[in-house]
């Protein structure tokens, strides 16, 4: 059985039934961008066999496989995954969301946009990313006896990008760009998905809008910064990530015509879950085939963290009819689940309509959101995607939580005996381990996912002084006079040429690192002017800021 970036278990099945869902008692008014309660009595949904052990599994799974194949055939024309999802917007929006479901269900079976989508992600995200088999962690956990599972970490943070987020981002954008659209509109939280939508933007010439709340900025400046050397404009937001989410879709509304909201997570109305998904599940195809290749087998265990969905998702749908596959996602329980301040929504919240679909909510008494919390920026969204919420309902993925402090050590954890630095994100799936490990048998293959890179800022993160160098980067003749009368002190870092940086970031949605920046400033000054047309010249290769 195998390991990766993701943990994944089966849930032991319940008997759904009045007394053993919570079910809300209050229903408030539908809005698009506040959350609204549903009264819902889900039991009729689940059914199970109370015969003999062996019978009720093989019940159970029937069932589960069952009403994953209905949901399945009813998505495309009810857009829900059964009683979540859906399309709870305002008239305006919903003949765009219509044709926008049209567009996407062509092209998932155009030869010519899967072909071309096939090149992109091989030659510029750079896939297919490595099944690595993390030795040191697997010895870690072993027991007195020697015993314990394998563990395997998917590594997203390989991507172009740092990050998963660029799967989905370029494929909307190429979808974007088929349909004639001008403009990218997104919404970004921890910066990765805005960098991903900056990028490709660059890369196919569309403008690009990025809406950040100022919270977040002010963590994730290091990722602004790049943003806007990749040619987007980056809009301010009172508030965080859901704030910022509302202010994209405002920004949507008023031009559908020429503009394009660009998801970058499974939330929201139809389609925008159905095609974050599809375009992760590259992480899981990968997966299953680098499984055979390794060990002739699927996982055992796959284990994601869970903030809105994406990033577990990519790796949970190809497995999700693979019974004797667990998937296992890891919310964030901050300060502690009892504590008011996590993120832990399929834990802790209840069933709702916001931002356009029906999912767990973290929400109140009186149908109003509750803050999320997470020391994992990525993490901190009041909402979930509607599958995970359906697939909680029915049994086929279970999920559990992990504190700031939990995720913390993780992150020291896999720094120290693997010598990667994951996303504080990323950090809480892999803190479920301490729990998970010793109820596994000796040779489990567990998969853990997406072990992108983490910035960590000065006032927040783990103890590593040495990565998070505070760089001031200061243009201009009269620096020294302008960085004593700013910052009271000389600057860390002088860069030459930082326009032409940009304007190499914007044309190919590529960062490079400043020195190799030198090489490319001289094709364009001095190269390119002496050579015939048609010279091809070896490029130099990037490093860095990949």
């Amino acid at each position: 059985m195998a390991a990766c970036t993701n943990y994944l278990l089966t849930l032991s099945f319940h008997h759904a039934n009045s007394s053993s869902i919570s079910i809300p008692k209050f229903s408030t008014r539908l809005h698009f961008n506040r959350p609204s309660r549903v009264v819902e009595n889900i039991s009729a949904q689940i059914t199970c066999s109370a015969t003999t052990s062996s019978n009720n599994h093989m019940t159970r799974t029937s069932n589960i496989l069952g009403l994953i194949d209905q949901a399945d055939a009813g998505l495309s024309s009810t857009g829900k995954f059964g009683r979540f999802g859906g399309v709870f917007v305002p008239e305006t929006l919903v003949s765009c969301l219509n044709k926008l479901a049209a567009e996407f269900n062509f092209i998932l079976h155009d030869p010519q946009f899967q072909g071309e989508l096939a090149v992109a992600l091989r030659d510029y995200v750079g896939r297919e990313t490595p099944l690595y088999f993390a030795q040191r962690l697997t010895d870690h956990y072993k027991n007195s006896r020697g015993e314990g599972p394998e563990i395997y970490l998917k590594r997203e943070d390989l991507n172009h990008g740092g990050a998963h987020k660029i799967n989905n981002a370029i494929a909307q954008a190429m979808l974007a760009k088929r349909m004639g659209r001008k403009s990218v509109v997104a919404a970004t939280g921890a910066g990765q998905h805005g960098v991903a939508t900056a990028a490709v933007c660059a890369k196919l010439s569309l403008d690009c809008s990025i809406f950040m709340g100022n919270v977040d900025e002010e963590r994730q400046s290091s990722n602004v910064l790049l943003m806007k050397h990749l040619g987007a404009r980056v809009k301010t937001v009172e508030g965080t990530f859901k704030d910022a989410t509302s202010e994209a879709i405002r920004k949507w509304v008023e031009d559908l015509d020429s503009s394009y909201y660009l998801a970058g997570t499974a939330v929201g109305p139809h389609p925008c879950p159905s095609m974050v998904r599809e375009f992760q599940s590259v992480i899981g195809k990968e997966t299953r085939k680098q499984a055979m290749e390794k060990w002739g087998g699927k996982p055992d265990v796959l284990v994601a963290c869970v903030g809105s969905g994406s990033n577990a998702l990519g790796m949970f749908h190809e497995f999700v009819r693979d019974e004797d596959v667990r998937l296992i996602g890891v919310e964030a329980a901050g300060s502690g689940i009892d504590s008011g301040k996590h993120s832990a929504t399929l834990s802790k919240g209840e069933v709702g309509v916001y931002h356009g679909a029906m999912s767990y909510l973290l929400q109140d008494d009186e149908g109003q959101i509750i803050g999320p919390h997470s020391i994992g920026v990525g993490l901190e969204y009041p909402g979930v995607s509607p599958e995970l919420s359906f697939l909680k309902d029915i049994g086929r993925a279970e999920f559990h939580t992990v504190t700031d402090e939990e995720a913390l050590d993780a992150y020291a954890v896999l720094c120290r005996l693997e010598g990667i630095a994951p996303a504080l994100e990323a950090a809480h799936a892999l803190a479920y381990l301490e729990k998970l490990c010793p109820t596994l048998t000796n040779r489990t293959k567990v998969g853990d996912l997406d072990n992108s890179y983490c910035l960590v800022g000065t006032a927040e993160g783990p103890p590593c002084p040495s990565m998070v160098p505070k760089f001031r980067l200061v243009i201009g003749k009269e620096t020294r006079k302008q960085a004593m009368e700013k910052l009271a002190d000389k600057p860390d870092v002088l860069v030459a040429r930082v326009g032409r940086y940009a304007l190499l970031c914007c044309p190919e949605g590529i960062f490079p690192a400043l020195e190799a920046a030198h090489a490319l400033a001289y094709l364009g000054n001095f190269a390119r002017p002496t050579l015939p047309n048609g010279t091809k010249l070896e490029r130099p290769i990037m490093h860095g800021h990949f």
